[in-house]
């Protein structure tokens, strides 16, 4: 009865209370989503109810994620801005898409110098993913291999000058001090990610492609980057035209 007592009405009461604490739409719109979820087992799997009422709920417009990407110039300022131990970070982001703490986190038995890849163990979609290594990932990590003395305290490859695994606290004001150095507006670690994404699919790498390699768990978050690949779509189409040939077509009927 407890269920049945929930409306549409009482929902959209919810969300103009969480609006009003300043929530982020997204954060709403996971909330409803999982509300939903729970509905939907309520009506399809148990059958204690007839309607899901979230369904009857409008999603909230998610415009707070914006896309920031940084510029050649703004990346070669960014660059020159930060010490070396940041530029490392900050080079093996752009070329790998990970998060910060994963990027953190990373330690030398997950790193495969002869394959050219790493494994991520513990990552936000809770699944492990392999990514591969560029060869500018790849120089990164060489030169983090030839600089590493054997640490008794831990085996992290991106490491504080005392040899302990950097504070994201540390990191982020660093990171900070050295946009505004480079005086780039507006732009976060986060959006490192972003960088890695749309420079993806500026060259036309597959939307699908580009998802896997952002470890994106629904395609809906990788498509936001799409509008940047415009020719991309245009391979798709193209690669119709081998071996079709329409003279050669004879309608039926022709000798």
């Amino acid at each position: 009865s407890n269920l049945l007592s929930i409306s549409p009405k009482m929902l959209t009461r919810y969300k103009v209370l969480r609006r009003a604490e300043s929530s982020a739409p997204g954060s709403i719109n996971t909330e409803l989503a999982m509300l939903s979820k729970a509905f939907s087992l309520a009506v399809m799997e148990w059958e204690w109810l007839k309607h899901n009422p979230v369904s009857r709920v409008p999603r909230e417009k998610e415009d707070n994620e914006i896309d920031r990407w940084l510029t050649k110039d703004e990346e070669k300022r960014l660059l020159e801005s930060s010490p070396e131990w940041l530029r490392e970070i900050i080079v093996f982001a752009l070329n790998t898409g990970l998060r910060q703490g994963e990027l953190l986190s990373l330690e030398w038995n997950r790193v495969n110098l002869f394959r050219k890849t790493i494994l991520i163990q513990k990552t936000k979609n809770s699944k492990p993913k392999t990514v591969p290594l560029n060869q500018i990932a790849m120089d990164v990590i060489l030169r983090k291999s030839e600089e590493k003395v054997r640490r008794i305290k831990n085996d992290f490859v991106f490491v504080s000058s005392h040899g302990t695994k950097i504070d994201r606290h540390n990191l982020r004001r660093a990171f900070n001090s050295a946009v505004s150095k480079a005086e780039i507006e507006d732009f976060k670690f986060h959006d490192l990610r972003h960088c890695f994404c749309t420079k993806l699919a500026q060259r036309g790498v597959d939307i699908y492609k580009i998802a896997k390699l952002a470890g994106h768990k629904d395609i809906r978050m990788t498509q936001r980057y799409s509008h940047h690949c415009p020719e991309s779509l245009r391979d798709g189409v193209e690669a119709l035209e081998v071996d079709f040939n329409l003279t050669s077509v004879k309608e039926k009927g022709q000798f």
